[in-house]
């Protein structure tokens, strides 16, 4: 494995009184809530509605209902290209830590939750787009999310990676509104019943450039299947906390940005087929603007191309030209 690439993490607390940094992408999750009049009132309804559902989730040994609490630490990775000391952002992701209050102690959760990466925004929102301008029938370009998929895995690799963390990433996302999902007969405990689907959408292609397998599962009480990347197995290398740390934190999000899908009044059929023009469904009390979101993707690609593809483009083809997953 070539890795001649250097990483730092910087962490930032996820509460109420969070502001999101500079260089953060603003189209990111936790950075949309924390911006405008209702900010902090939006961060704090989120956290409690994160801590609801873990407890939901959690509920053996929990008769209150409050035995849990979740704390979010916002985890920048930034990288080095060639030993300069020049670095540029590439992954935000999130790490839950679980707070047994019954015990008072602080348990290790998922890592991985939410992924955002300006290197994504720059392949979807400018590569894709500039690929299929004009063309009549939509296709992917060549080694589309090579390059991104490579600088994940040698992070996932590093030893920065190991000193901070002791298991691989959870990322967990919303299901595709273009893809058919179907209900099988496994279930599980923690991760609810799971969902197949004959076709893997976009999302799921370039998740799998960055070495990692999908499975789908609407937990219990939920109203949609969350799709879950990972390495490994995910039913047997997480704890039963971990898993519900990963869960209550993602539907939460999801239940915000996508209530259409999330926190839709009836709960996905055995055939389900998620879709963004759904009208029975309930809104959060937080305040968001998907339209803006949108918008500021095709921005944060073309930053990406400014300020890292285009200065870095010669050693950054030569390094994944060399690397190998």
């Amino acid at each position: 494995m070539n890795n001649g690439i250097t990483f730092s993490v910087n962490t930032v607390r996820f509460d109420e009184h969070y502001v999101p940094a500079d260089h953060t992408r603003i189209t990111t999750n936790f950075a949309n809530l924390a911006r405008g009049e209702s900010r902090q009132a939006n961060l704090r309804n989120t956290l409690a509605m994160v801590n609801h559902r873990f407890n939901e989730l959690a509920h053996w040994d929990n008769p209150n209902g409050d035995r849990y609490s979740v704390e979010l630490d916002i985890l920048s990775v930034d990288a080095d290209i060639e030993g300069k000391g020049e670095t540029f952002p590439i992954i935000e992701t999130l790490k839950t830590t679980i707070h047994d209050r019954l015990n008072d102690q602080r348990l290790e959760g998922m890592v991985g939750n939410n992924f955002s990466s300006y290197v994504r925004d720059y392949d979807f929102s400018v590569v894709l787009l500039e690929h299929n301008k004009d063309k009549e029938q939509f296709s992917i370009p060549d080694n589309f999310g090579d390059l991104h998929g490579k600088l994940f895995d040698s992070f996932i690799h590093s030893s920065t990676y190991r000193e901070h963390f002791s298991k691989p990433p959870v990322i967990c996302l919303s299901v595709s509104s273009t893809k058919t999902y179907h209900r099988t007969e496994n279930y599980h405990p923690i991760l609810g019943v799971e969902y197949r689907q004959d076709e893997f959408s976009l999302t799921d292609h370039y998740f799998a450039q960055m070495g990692l397998k999908i499975r789908y599962f609407m937990p219990p009480n939920g109203v949609a299947p969350l799709a879950f990347y990972f390495r490994g197995d995910l039913l047997s290398d997480y704890s039963n906390l971990e898993l519900i740390s990963a869960i209550s934190t993602m539907e939460t999000f999801q239940r915000i940005y996508r209530p259409e899908i999330y926190n839709a009044n009836a709960a996905a059929s055995k055939c389900f087929q998620p879709s963004l023009d759904h009208q029975d469904f309930s809104l959060t009390r937080i305040v968001y603007d998907r339209e803006e979101r949108s918008q500021l993707a095709v921005q944060q690609g073309r930053f990406t191309e400014e300020q890292f593809i285009k200065p870095y483009q010669r050693v950054l083809d030569q390094w994944a030209s060399d690397y190998t997953i």
